[in-house]
C-alpha cells in the first residue's frame, strides 16, 4: 500500500477529503448533496453548545442518506465530549451496522483542538466497532482518555490508527494480541504518561515480531517520551524487514536512538523514514542522511538537543 494514500490525516479532514472522498454533511439540500457512495459523510454535534444532540444528527443521516451505499463515515464531536465518553456514539454505530453494509472507512473523534483538545476527548471501548463491521478496512480514532480495545480477529482491516496524547498500554496490548492478517498500515501515537500513555517497549514486542501482522508495510510508533528505547527495539525487530515505510517521529528521539538505528539491521530497503520532531545533533543528522541516501527521510522540526525539557509533538 502506497504511503501517499494516507496523507489525508486529521488535518486533511479539514481540507475537505477523507479516504479519497470529498467530505459532505447529511443535511445538505438539492444539488449540493452528492450520491451516498461519492462522499465521506461527517456527523458531528457542537461539543460545547449542542443543539439537537448527536443521536438526532445521526437519525438525520439515516433518514436523508442512502446508507446502504455509504463507504466512509467521520464522527466529529458529540455533546460535552470533554466529559461524556463515546460509548453512546459507538452503540449507535453498532446497532445500525446492518444499515451500513458498504462502510469501509471510519474515523471516530475527528475534532480539531479548537473544538476539543486531543487528551480531553473522552473515548470508550472501540472493540465493538471491529466486531460489528467485519468488512471495515480503515479505522481511525482520535483521543486516548478511557480508550479501550480488546484482542480481536478482523480479516478485512487494512489501516489502523490511534491518535492520542497518551495511548493506554491496554490498547497497545489489545492491538498486539489481535489477529489482523490484512493490516498494512499501523500508526500509534503513544503520547506521555501524564495523559495516560503508559505503554512500554515490552508491550510493543508482539507488534515488532510481526507474527500476527503478515501484511504490514507501514509502522508508526510515534509521539513517545521513550522514543530512544523504541528506536533501539525497532533496530532489531523482525517486522522491519518487510516494511516499506517507518515512522518514529513526533517524540523525544535523540542521538542515542538514532545511533541504535544506524547500528541495527539494514534499513535501506525502506522507501520512507519519518523522524520529524526530534532532538538530533547536526552531526547525527548528517550521519542519518548519509546512511539513508536512497531513502526519503524526514528530519524536519528539529528541537534543541541541549534542552533539558524534551517534549513530544502532541500531548494535551
Amino acid at each position: 500500500m502506497d504511503h501517499t494514500e494516507f496523507t489525508d490525516r486529521v488535518d486533511g479532514l479539514y481540507d475537505g477529503t477523507y479516504a479519497g472522498l470529498p467530505i459532505a454533511l447529511p443535511d445538505g439540500e438539492g444539488d449540493r448533496t452528492p450520491a451516498a457512495d461519492r462522499a465521506a459523510w461527517r456527523i458531528a454535534e457542537d461539543v460545547y453548545d449542542s443543539g439537537d444532540g448527536f443521536e438526532q444528527r445521526f437519525a438525520t443521516f439515516l433518514e436523508k442518506t442512502d446508507t446502504t451505499a455509504v463507504r466512509a463515515l467521520i464522527v466529529g464531536g458529540w455533546e460535552d465530549a470533554y466529559e461524556k465518553d463515546s460509548s453512546g456514539v459507538v452503540d449507535l454505530l453498532v446497532k445500525n451496522a446492518g444499515r451500513l453494509p458498504a462502510l469501509r472507512s471510519l474515523f471516530l473523534g475527528a475534532m480539531p483542538s479548537e473544538e476539543c483538545e486531543i487528551s480531553w476527548i473522552q473515548q470508550s471501548d472501540v472493540t465493538p466497532l471491529l466486531e460489528a463491521f467485519p468488512l471495515l478496512e480503515r479505522l481511525e480514532v482520535r483521543g486516548g482518555t478511557e480508550l479501550m480495545l480488546s484482542p480481536v480477529r478482523h480479516a478485512g482491516l487494512r489501516v489502523l490508527r490511534f491518535e492520542t496524547g497518551g495511548l493506554p498500554a491496554q490498547v497497545v496490548r489489545g492491538v498486539a494480541a489481535s489477529d489482523l492478517p490484512a493490516l498494512e498500515y499501523l500508526e500509534l501515537w503513544l503520547g506521555v504518561q501524564e495523559y495516560g500513555g503508559d505503554a512500554t517497549v515490552a508491550d510493543l514486542a508482539p507488534i515488532l515480531s510481526g507474527e500476527r501482522l503478515p501484511a504490514l508495510r507501514h509502522l508508526g510508533l510515534q509521539d513517545s517520551e521513550i522514543q530512544d528505547e523504541i528506536a533501539a527495539a525497532v533496530a532489531s525487530a523482525p517486522v522491519v524487514a518487510r516494511l516499506t515505510s517507518l515512522a518514529l517521529s513526533m517524540g523525544a528521539l535523540t542521538d542515542a536512538g538514532a545511533e541504535a538505528l544506524l547500528s541495527g539491521q539494514p534499513l535501506t530497503h525502506l522507501e520512507r523514514l519519518d523522524l520529524h520532531h526530534h532532538y538530533l545533533s547536526e552531526e547525527m543528522i548528517e550521519r542519518v542522511r548519509a546512511a539513508f541516501a536512497g531513502v526519503e527521510v524526514d528530519l524536519s522540526e528539529r528541537e534543541d538537543p541541549d534542552d533539558d525539557w524534551r517534549y513530544v509533538a502532541v500531548a494535551e
